[in-house]
């Protein structure tokens, strides 16, 4: 049987997921479709087609007669989707307790001790990349691919996020304890505990991001004695493509531990 390589397309979807996750192409971005392939090397029919998957994915949103179009998380996006992955993270959690083995549990521990090593140290990267591995190892755990594909698809989204949880001071040392925690009910086989702990780890990183908006918002008062605006956020959420590759909802706009 025959190796076929991987469509053009799906390598070029690759690299503008990259490029959105680095915010190269910022939220609400147009995307300039010529420019774009230009800097790639290639034609506009593999953009196209890859800009076809971002859209399925909800990374881009493609408008008729306008154009394609980064998407961006609102206030209310996030607020609504972490508590999914948090009830989503949180039975991976529940089955990894039920499902791991010592060997299973020696490789965490390893992993966990790369954590714990990385957040002392303030090594950003370092603790992003182990804390995907982490998330990753406990969804293996689980053995659940419906699960699996259903989490996937929510950080895709996440990369939307103007913020990185981990920036707030304290937030890593923070993150780590709690996946001590998860890992600790993990070692103890208990289900409700790690799902529990999982379920916290989550909201606590929406909380974080928060508190880097409120903080992002203070240099930009009129004065120091400025009377802050206690109005809720703007509420909106993200315009999603729809079938035919138009734009459908309303307008207005993390890997997990970003």
């Amino acid at each position: 049987m025959r190796i076929v390589q991987q469509a053009l397309y799906l390598e070029v979807a690759e690299r503008l997921r990259a490029m959105i996750d680095e915010h190269v192409l910022m939220p609400g971005a147009w995307i300039d479709e010529a420019s774009v392939a230009g800097s790639m090397g290639i034609s506009r029919t593999p953009m196209r087609e890859a800009l076809k998957v971002l859209a399925a994915e909800g990374l881009v949103r493609l408008e008729p007669r306008r154009g394609c179009f980064v998407n961006a998380l609102s206030e209310q996006d996030l607020d609504e989707i972490f508590p999914l992955m948090a009830l989503l993270e949180g039975r991976c959690a529940y089955e990894a307790a039920r499902n791991a083995t010592s060997t299973d549990l020696d490789a965490l521990e390893s992993l966990h001790a790369d954590l714990a090593r990385y957040a002392q140290a303030g090594s950003i990267d370092a603790y992003y990349e182990t804390n995907y591995q982490i998330h990753e190892a406990i969804q293996r755990l689980a053995g659940n691919r419906w699960l699996s594909g259903l989490i996937g698809d929510l950080r895709k989204v996440l990369r939307l996020s103007r913020h990185k949880s981990l920036k707030l001071p304290g937030r890593m040392q923070e993150s780590c304890a709690e996946h001590l925690s998860v890992f600790s009910a993990l070692k103890a086989h208990d289900p409700e505990g790690a799902e529990t702990l999982m379920k916290t780890h989550l909201l606590r990183q929406r909380g974080a991001l928060r508190a880097l908006d409120a903080a992002e918002a203070v240099p930009h008062a009129d004065s120091a004695d400025a009377v802050p605006d206690t109005r809720a956020p703007r509420r909106g959420r993200l315009r999603l493509a729809g079938k035919d590759g138009g734009s459908a909802g309303s307008s207005d706009k993390s890997s997990i531990d970003r």
